[in-house]
């Protein structure tokens, strides 16, 4: 070290310890907020019905007993096993097919060489335009004339190609160098070999990343499952959630319950692919 140089004092110190101490402290404060809302609705699951509806904001806690009748009520009477298993399917076939078909036409996109190729990913492009709700009618046209209704197959349909996808994986095969495409090629490896095994693995961030948001989406996804599978044994946990609700009388501690029972799976996958899931958003860059 340079002898004219200074070494950091104690209030250099000092300051430096105050404002990490107020970052933490907003931080804290910000994961409050936004736990509140999951303990209230846990809160809430075990409690009476005129519990749930009194104004005291003093009823934090369930004042007559912890009632675990409300998620024997629900489960025995909307059948979650059932909606786990669609669900879980549904998440798993959309990821495979969204993965699939993005990592082939990104990979087209963004190293080959074919008429047209601007015009036709301008078309992708102008599907990431316009609201998803444009593509309902035509979707559900496609899946009754095919009398597809109430089936895994329709409610997979809109995530067997994604224009976002297809963008992402471009953009990640895009940064790869040119030179190990041309090594492999001059080693005798056609287009195929060249995909398969030099720049599929290279991308694998990109899969993650797409991977989460798809199935993010399609746990998410209300309306699809509402519009193509309305019976009760064909449904999604959102889907079945919105039976919960009533047209006159709703009761809460059952709705509570079942948006307990319908988090779980997302946080034992999330628990599980913890690291991918962190992975997959801090290299697209994205927020959910």
């Amino acid at each position: 070290m340079n002898k004219t140089e200074k070494k950091p004092g104690i209030g250099w110190h000092l300051k430096q310890r105050m404002t990490s101490g107020v970052i933490h402290l907003f931080l804290i404060a910000g994961s409050l907020v936004m736990i509140v809302p999951f303990i209230w609705m846990i809160l809430t699951a075990f409690k009476t019905k005129t519990e749930a509806i009194s104004i005291d904001p003093f009823y934090i806690l369930p004042q007559a007993g912890w009632h675990i009748e409300n998620f024997i009520e629900v489960w025995n009477s909307y059948n979650f096993l059932l909606l786990y298993k669609n669900t879980l399917i549904m998440i798993a076939l959309r990821v495979l097919c969204a993965c699939l078909t993005a990592t082939l036409a990104g990979y087209a996109f963004g190293r080959l060489k074919f008429p047209f190729k601007n015009f036709l990913f301008a078309l992708v492009l102008i599907q990431m335009m316009v609201p998803g709700q444009i593509f309902t009618i035509p979707q559900y046209l496609i899946v009754s004339k095919l009398h597809m209704l109430n089936t895994q197959f329709a409610l997979v349909l809109p995530g067997i190609v994604t224009a976002f996808g297809t963008y992402l994986c471009k953009q990640g095969y895009q940064s790869l160098p040119r030179s190990l495409e041309e090594a492999a090629e001059i080693d005798g490896a056609n287009v195929g070999q060249r995909f398969l095994f030099v720049m599929l693995p290279l991308t694998r961030s990109s899969l993650v990343s797409l991977g989460v948001f798809t199935a993010l989406f399609a746990y998410k996804d209300l309306m699809w499952p509402l519009l193509v599978a309305p019976q009760a044994g064909a449904t999604t946990l959102t889907a079945g959630l919105s039976r919960l609700q009533g047209q006159f009388v709703s009761d809460y501690p059952q709705i509570m319950a079942g948006a307990v029972m319908a988090v779980v799976p997302m946080i034992v996958i999330y628990l599980i692919f913890q690291k991918q899931f962190v992975e997959g958003i801090a290299t697209s860059g994205g927020k959910l």
